[in-house]
């Protein structure tokens, strides 16, 4: 199933909360999508999933756009929210029945079971809900979202608040149930959507600012500002790195340069340039390789983290 999210807009009283993001996303493809806190990520999941009507734009699965009452959509989406609602006095198994009851699946008891085999809650399935650890609830979660067979799996912060071994867990059942579907997945563990998707999409203040692989991420081609990083047989002065065309900073560890500059001026050819008008000679040029933290932290500066 293609997903194509097309200039949503959502305002909640005079507040923008949404400005005009458009984006899509194809079948199998495993997308990270990042933000701050109160950028808008759990509002735009809502409104994918139906939840949400947006006050402007619309959402596409295939050739059908998203409607509140449009069920025959729904019953393709699988929707983890960031705060999973279960019912704590109900047994695992006998939530699971529950669930495939609501979407009035055949043969209930048999897919209750392949649930519990592929998301391990082979020995908590006789267990209160309640009595359950973070990471088994959340996998409670995933199986509720999966009891369906749906096409594509929203993930909203699934491995919030897990231990380093759930976590591990968790991750691992999200890679295998991508290999089959459309995954979009919301994270602040930049190393886990790094780790396991192959791209991402951030948004700030309610806009879109960044959409490309992760080896556009490690390229520096998401950012705004390029970074090299350079050393000389000589000492020079910061002052002389600055003047150069396109260059804001320059900052010297001991041993190599860090310059940045402008997106739009490759600062390779000019720092190349620079050493041969001065007589120097050039020990260390190279560009420098982003994480995927490093970039978020380049885009949504500045902002303002909400609870």
């Amino acid at each position: 199933m293609n997903l194509l999210i097309n200039k949503i807009t959502k305002l909640f009283g005079k507040q923008k909360a949404l400005d005009q993001v458009s984006f899509s996303v194809s079948k199998g493809e495993l997308l990270g999508f990042l933000g701050p806190n109160g950028a808008g990520k759990s509002t735009l999941m809502k409104i994918i999933t139906g939840y949400l009507p947006a006050s402007s734009g619309e959402v596409w699965f295939d050739d059908q756009k998203m409607t509140s009452d449009n069920t025959g959509i729904r019953k393709h989406i699988g929707y983890l929210p960031e705060h999973n609602p279960l019912y704590t006095d109900l047994y695992v198994r006998e939530s699971l029945e529950i669930t495939a009851g609501f979407y009035r699946l055949e043969n209930i008891k048999q897919r209750v079971k392949q649930m519990v085999e592929l998301t391990g809650l082979g020995d908590e399935q006789h267990k209160k809900i309640g009595s359950l650890s973070k990471g088994y609830r959340q996998r409670v979660g995933l199986a509720q979202a999966l009891i369906h067979d749906p096409q594509m799996l929203i993930l909203d912060e699934p491995t919030s608040g897990l231990d380093p071994n759930q976590l591990e867990d968790v991750r691992g059942l999200i890679r295998s149930i991508s290999r089959e579907k459309t995954v979009i997945l919301s994270s602040h563990i930049m190393q886990e959507v790094e780790a396991i998707c192959s791209r991402v999409v951030i948004i700030n203040k309610g806009k879109l600012v960044a959409d490309g692989s992760i080896s556009q991420i490690k390229s520096g081609l998401l950012t705004q500002n390029q970074q090299v990083i350079a050393a000389f047989d000589q000492a020079i002065q910061a002052e002389q790195l600055l003047a150069l065309n396109g260059v804001l900073t320059a900052s010297f560890d001991g041993e190599v340069w860090e310059i940045e500059g402008d997106q739009t001026v490759d600062l390779r050819p000019v720092v190349f340039r620079f050493a041969v008008e001065n007589s120097l000679t050039l020990l260390t040029l190279l560009q420098k390789q982003q994480n995927l933290e490093g970039v978020f932290h380049q885009l949504t500066r500045g902002s303002e983290i909400q609870d």
